[in-house]
C-alpha cells in the first residue's frame, strides 16, 4: 500500500481556479487566493501541487511557512519565502532603489549601516516586498506561497493585508494556506468580502471521494475498494483526507483490510470501533513502539510539531547513524517524516500523532525532557540568537521554571521591539508577565517598562495610557525613568493626534521630576512639548514652541542626547524659516553636523532635505534637494525620499517646468497615498493645486484643494500657500487683479494670525507689488517688507524689485525704476512665468508714468504667454501695446485652444475669451476692463456668439458656455494638452435667434 497518494482527490475545481490564477500572474495580472480548512484537510498538499505547476511553467517561486514550534518570530514566513528564492536566483538590491535597504529587515545581508529597522513603517516594508515580487516576476510571473498562516505573527499579517490590497499591481499569485481559526482568518474573510482576494474553504471528502482516495492508496480502481472498508473510513474520518489515510494504513497493518491476488477485502471486524477516529489506533501504535524509538519520539514531541535533529540528538545522545536509522524505519515513519521546507528538521505527520506520543508521558517526565531540551538549545546556540530565545523560553515554561521563562520572553520582546515588530513585542511581553512572579517586583517592573514602550511604538496609546498607572504604583523605577516613559507616551499621543493626552503626559513627566529635575531629563520632555504646542493653537504658540525646542536642543547637544538634539534643532529651523531664513539655514547645518558626528543617518537626511529647501528658496538652486533625494534612495529612507521629491516638485512648479512637476507629483502621490504617508500626501496635493494655479486652471486647482481637505489637510494652517501661491497667481493669469488682491489679503491674514510657518504666501513679495500698482503702498510699506530677513527668498525678491520700480517710476526716478526692473529680472531668472507676469504688470505702470521700456517688455511677455497658452495675459499685453501705439503682431493660431464644435461654428479666439467671462457672469464693462477692450467691442462679440450658437439670450449663452469653459485646456506651460472634444446637443441646427439681447 502507498501511505501517501500523489493524487489530489476531490480538488479538481479548486485546482482549476488556482491554475487560472497562475496563468493570470504570468500575464501580469496579480491575484490572491487563500485556502482554509481544518487540520488534515489537504491545504499543504494542494499548495504543493500548485507550486509544482508554477515551477514547471517557469515562474519565480517564493515559499515560506509560519513556525509551529512556538509563536512565530516577526516576519518569519516572509523572510523564509524571500530567502528560498534568493538561494536559487540572487537579486541585486540596487535594482529596487530605496526599497532594497528596507528589505534588510527580512534579508540581513541587504541591510545597510545607515538603515535603521524602525526608520520606516510596516506599510513601506510591505511595498518593498511587493516591488521585489514585481522584479523577480517580470515577464514570467511569481508565486508567493505562504503556509500555516494561522501561526503568523502580527507584523506578517500587517504586510499580508497590504499585499492583498495591492496584489493587482504585480505579476504574482499570492497563495496562502491557513486553518479556519485565528485573526488571519478574519483578515482574509474581510478582504474577500471587499473583493480583494478569493477565499476557498476546503470541504471534507464525500463517501465517493473517499473511495477514490482509498483506491489511489491501494493502487486499485475505486469500485474495487470494498464498500464495508469505505464505510469504516467514513465512520472514522468523516471525510478528513489525512485521517482517512491514517485509518486506511491502520486497517491494513492490523489485518482488517487484506489484499491478495483477488483484490482487497475486509478480513474481520476491528476490535475497537474505527469510528473513534485516530486516537485509539495511534495510542496502540505508541504502545507498540520499541523503547529507543519511543524515547526519541518523546523528546521530539516535547520540542514541537517540527523538531531539529541537532537538538534532539544532543538530548538523546544518539550517534548520527542510529538517529537517522530510528527515524527512517517503518515504525517511526508512521509518525514523522523529513520536513519539506527546512533542512535537518523532521515533522510529525499530524498534530494527533504528536499528541499520542505526549499522552504516554506523565507531567514529571514531560518537565524533565523539556528541561533537557532547554539546556541543549542553550548549549548549541550560545546567546540564544534569532528564534532560539523564544524556543528556550517556551521549554523553560514547560519545565516548570516560570521565572527563567519570563526573563527569556522579556528578552524576546526586547529584540522584537528593536526589529521594529512592536505588535509582536506586545504579545510576547504580555506572555512574559504571565510567568514572572508578582513578588519579583524588580523583574516585573523592567518587563512592564518595556511593554509600555512597545505599546507606544505599536500605536496602542489607549492601552499604554491605562497601563502606565501600574508602573507608577510599583514604585521601583526612579522618577527620572518614570518621567522618560511618560515623555515617550506623550510622543506616541502626539503622533496619534491626541494632543490633550500628550499634554497631560508632559505635565505628569514634569511633576515627577519636580523643580529639581535635571536639564538632561527635561530636554526630551521639552522637545515633545514643543511639537505639542504647534497643535495647541493660539497667537503665541509658534514663539513658545521655538523657545522650548531651542532650550531642548541646547541642553541635549551638551549632554549629549544626539537624537533629541537633532530633532529639536530641526524643529527650530522649521519654525525660524518664516522669520529669518538665514538663521534657519544656520540651525539646520548645526543639526546636520550633529547627525554626522553621532552617525545618525536618518536625522542627517531630514536635515539635508530642509537645507535643500533653504537653497531652493534663497537661491533657486535645487541641487542639494536632488542630492538629498539620491541619498535617501541609497539609504532606503523611503519616507524621506518622497518628502524630498515633493519639495522638488513644488520648486519645479515655480521654475515653470510644468510637465516635470506634473509627472513627479503623480509619481509621489501614487506612492504616498498607497503607503498612507499622510503629511507627504497632503503636501503633494497642495503642490498640485499650486501647479494648476500656475497653469491658470482654476477648476483643477479647486479640485486639488478639495482633495487636500479630503485627505485631512487643514486650509487654516496652509491658507497662506493655498490662497497666495495658488489662488492669487491663478487670478493674475486670468487677468482678474481684484480677485488676486482679495486672495492675497486672505493669505496675509492667515499668516498674520500666527498659526502657520509656511513660506511663499506672497506677503513679502507679490502682495506689496499689487498694492503698489493699485496706489495702496508707498515707500514705508515697501521698506517695512524688505528690511525683514524673511523677505530674502528669491521668489519674493523679484516682486519687491518690481514694486520698487513702480514706486521709483511714479516719483519720477526713471533711471532707478529701470534698474529695479533689471534687478527684478535677474532675481526672477529661474522663474519664467512669474518673471514675465511681473513685466506685464509693471509695463502698464511704466506706460502711465512714462519710464522704462514698456513696449519691449510687453512684446516679450506677450510672446511668452502666447506660446504657453495663457490667452488672457497675452491679450492684455496686446491691448497695452495698442495703447502705447505699437504695432501688434496678429496671432492667428489662437483658435487651437477653442473646442472643435465652437471652432467649426466660426467662434474666434477673442469671442472664446469673452465667452469664458460671460460664463462667470461678468457684465460688458467688467469684461472690457479685463480684456482691455471697449464695452461696445465686447457687446459686438457677445452678439456674434449668440448668432453663431443660435442661442436666444445672454443667460442661455452662459449656461451653454459652461460646458466648454468650466474645464478648459491647461492654460500655462509648454505642455498644454490638446483641446478636448465635447459632445453636446446639436445647437448648430437651430436658426439664429431673433431679438437677441446683449
Amino acid at each position: 500500500m502507498r501511505h501517501f497518494s500523489a493524487s489530489l482527490v476531490g480538488r479538481d475545481r479548486v485546482l482549476h481556479a488556482l491554475t487560472a490564477g497562475l496563468t493570470a500572474a504570468r500575464n501580469g495580472r496579480g491575484n490572491a487566493v487563500f485556502v482554509t480548512g481544518e487540520s488534515g484537510i489537504g491545504k499543504s498538499r494542494l499548495t504543493a501541487a500548485v507550486t509544482e505547476l508554477a515551477f514547471t511553467s517557469g515562474m519565480s517561486l517564493m515559499r515560506g511557512r509560519a513556525s509551529a514550534v512556538g509563536p512565530t518570530p516577526p516576519f518569519r514566513p516572509l523572510t523564509e519565502a524571500i530567502l528560498s528564492h534568493l538561494r536559487i536566483e540572487p537579486v541585486d538590491p540596487a535594482k529596487l532603489g530605496p526599497y532594497g535597504p528596507i528589505l534588510g529587515r527580512l534579508v540581513p545581508e541587504w541591510s545597510t549601516p545607515e538603515n535603521s529597522h524602525d526608520s520606516e513603517s510596516l506599510v513601506v516594508l510591505a511595498e518593498a516586498v511587493l516591488r521585489l515580487i514585481g522584479l523577480v516576476g517580470r515577464d514570467r510571473g511569481c508565486l508567493l506561497n505562504l503556509d500555516d498562516l494561522h501561526e503568523a505573527d502580527p507584523e506578517t499579517l500587517a504586510v499580508l493585508e497590504y499585499l492583498i490590497d495591492n496584489v493587482e499591481l504585480q505579476p504574482m499569485l499570492l497563495l496562502g494556506a491557513l486553518r479556519d481559526e485565528g485573526p488571519v482568518l478574519s483578515l482574509v474573510r474581510a478582504a474577500a468580502r471587499r473583493g480583494a482576494c478569493q477565499l476557498i474553504d476546503l470541504d471534507r471528502l464525500s463517501r465517493a471521494e473517499l473511495a477514490h482516495l482509498a483506491g489511489a492508496c491501494l493502487d486499485v480502481e475505486p469500485n474495487l475498494v470494498p464498500t464495508s472498508a469505505v464505510d469504516l473510513l467514513w465512520a472514522g474520518s468523516s471525510g478528513n483526507p489525512l485521517v482517512a489515510k491514517e485509518l486506511l494504513s491502520t486497517m491494513v497493518d492490523d489485518g482488517i483490510l487484506v489484499g491478495d491476488a483477488q483484490g482487497w477485502q475486509i478480513n474481520s471486524r476491528p476490535e475497537a470501533p474505527v469510528s473513534a477516529g485516530l486516537a485509539r489506533p495511534l495510542a496502540r501504535r505508541v504502545a507498540q513502539l520499541g523503547t529507543r524509538v519511543r524515547e526519541l519520539l518523546s523528546v521530539a514531541a516535547v520540542f514541537g510539531q517540527q523538531f531539529p535533529l541537532r537538538v534532539v540528538q544532543h538530548v538523546t545522545g544518539l550517534a548520527d547513524r542510529d538517529l537517522l536509522g530510528l527515524l527512517q524505519n517503518d515504525v517511526a515513519g508512521r509518525f514523522v517524516a523529513p520536513d519539506e521546507q527546512t533542512a535537518d528538521w523532521y515533522a510529525f505527520h499530524h498534530q494527533l500523532s504528536r499528541e499520542a506520543v505526549l499522552a504516554q508521558l506523565d507531567q514529571d517526565a514531560h518537565a524533565r525532557i523539556a528541561d533537557m531540551l532547554a539546556a541543549a538549545v542553550e548549549a548549541i546556540y550560545p546567546g540564544l540568537p534569532r528564534e532560539w530565545c523564544e524556543v528556550a523560553a517556551r521549554l523553560r515554561a514547560d519545565a516548570g521554571d516560570p521565572t527563567t521563562a519570563g526573563t527569556l520572553f522579556t528578552e524576546v520582546g526586547r529584540r522584537a521591539l528593536a526589529l521594529g515588530a512592536a505588535n509582536s513585542a506586545v504579545a510576547v511581553l504580555d506572555r512574559a508577565l504571565e510567568y514572572i512572579p508578582h513578588d519579583d517586583v524588580a523583574t516585573r517592573t523592567g518587563t512592564l517598562e518595556l511593554l509600555l514602550q512597545a505599546l507606544a511604538e505599536a500605536g496602542l496609546v489607549e492601552r499604554a495610557l491605562e497601563s502606565v498607572s501600574e508602573l507608577d504604583q510599583a514604585g521601583w523605577l526612579t522618577p527620572s525613568r518614570r518621567a522618560a516613559l511618560h515623555a515617550r507616551l506623550a510622543w506616541a499621543a502626539t503622533v496619534a493626534g491626541r494632543t490633550l493626552d500628550g499634554l497631560a503626559q508632559v505635565e505628569t513627566a514634569r511633576a515627577l521630576l519636580g523643580s529639581e529635575g535635571s536639564a538632561e531629563d527635561l530636554a526630551p520632555i521639552d522637545m515633545v512639548a514643543a511639537h505639542l504646542l504647534l497643535d495647541a493653537g493660539g497667537p503665541d504658540q509658534l514663539a513658545a514652541a521655538e523657545n522650548l525646542a531651542r532650550q531642548a536642543a541646547t541642553v541635549a547637544e551638551s549632554v549629549p542626547l544626539p537624537v533629541v538634539a537633532c530633532q529639536a534643532w530641526q524643529l527650530v529651523g522649521g519654525l525660524a524659516r518664516h522669520r529669518d531664513p538665514q538663521e534657519a539655514t544656520s540651525v539646520l547645518e548645526r543639526a546636520r553636523t550633529l547627525a554626522v558626528r553621532h552617525d545618525l543617518p536618518i536625522c542627517e537626511i531630514h536635515a539635508l532635505i530642509r537645507l535643500g529647501n533653504d537653497d531652493a528658496l534663497l537661491r533657486g538652486d535645487l541641487a542639494r534637494l536632488q542630492r538629498a533625494s539620491a541619498q535617501a534612495t541609497r539609504m532606503g529612507a523611503v519616507t524621506a525620499q518622497y518628502q524630498a521629491e515633493a519639495s522638488i516638485a513644488l520648486h519645479t512648479v515655480l521654475h515653470g517646468d510644468f510637465t516635470a512637476a506634473a509627472s513627479l507629483t503623480d509619481q509621489v502621490f501614487a506612492a504616498t497615498s498607497r503607503l498612507n504617508l499622510l503629511e507627504t500626501t497632503q503636501y503633494v496635493l497642495l503642490t498640485r493645486a499650486v501647479l494648476a494655479g500656475h497653469r491658470g486652471d482654476r477648476s483643477q486647482m479647486e479640485t486639488e484643494l478639495a482633495r487636500f481637505t479630503q485627505w485631512g489637510g487643514d486650509l487654516t494652517l496652509h491658507g497662506p500657500r493655498a490662497h497666495g501661491l495658488a489662488a492669487a497667481f491663478c487670478a493674475l493669469l486670468e487677468e482678474d487683479l481684484p480677485r488676486a488682491r482679495s486672495d492675497l489679503a486672505r493669505a496675509v491674514a492667515a499668516e498674520e494670525n500666527g498659526s502657520s510657518v509656511y513660506f511663499l504666501s506672497g506677503r513679502r513679495g507679490l502682495h506689496v507689488l499689487l498694492r503698489a500698482l493699485a496706489g495702496q503702498a508707498e515707500w514705508p510699506d515697501l521698506e517695512a517688507v524688505t528690511v525683514n530677513p524673511a523677505s530674502t527668498l528669491r521668489w519674493d525678491r523679484q516682486f519687491t524689485f518690481f514694486a520698487r520700480a513702480v514706486l521709483d517710476g511714479r516719483s519720477g526716478q526713471r533711471g532707478r525704476a529701470s534698474r529695479a526692473v533689471t534687478d527684478a529680472l535677474a532675481a526672477g531668472e529661474p522663474y519664467p512665468t512669474s518673471r514675465y507676469l511681473g513685466l506685464r504688470l509693471v509695463s502698464e505702470a511704466a506706460l502711465t508714468d512714462g519710464w522704462g521700456e514698456p513696449v519691449t517688455w510687453l512684446r516679450s511677455a506677450e510672446d511668452h504667454f502666447h506660446r504657453t497658452g495663457v490667452n488672457a495675459v497675452a491679450g492684455a499685453c496686446r491691448a497695452l501695446l495698442r495703447r502705447a501705439g505699437a504695432t501688434v503682431r496678429q496671432r492667428r493660431d489662437g483658435t487651437a485652444g477653442i473646442p472643435n464644435e465652437l471652432r467649426s461654428a466660426g467662434v474666434t479666439a477673442r469671442e472664446y475669451e469673452v465667452l469664458g467671462l460671460v460664463v462667470k457672469r461678468l457684465g460688458n464693462r467688467e469684461i472690457a476692463t479685463r480684456l482691455h477692450l471697449s464695452p461696445r467691442t465686447v457687446e459686438r462679440h457677445v452678439h456674434g456668439l449668440m448668432t453663431k450658437t443660435g442661442l436666444p439670450n445672454r443667460i442661455a449663452l452662459a449656461k451653454f458656455g459652461a460646458g466648454f469653459v468650466d474645464n478648459p485646456p491647461a492654460a500655462a506651460g509648454t505642455d498644454s494638452p490638446a483641446p478636448s472634444s465635447h459632445t453636446t446637443t446639436d445647437w448648430r441646427s437651430r436658426p439664429p435667434a431673433s431679438g437677441s439681447t446683449t
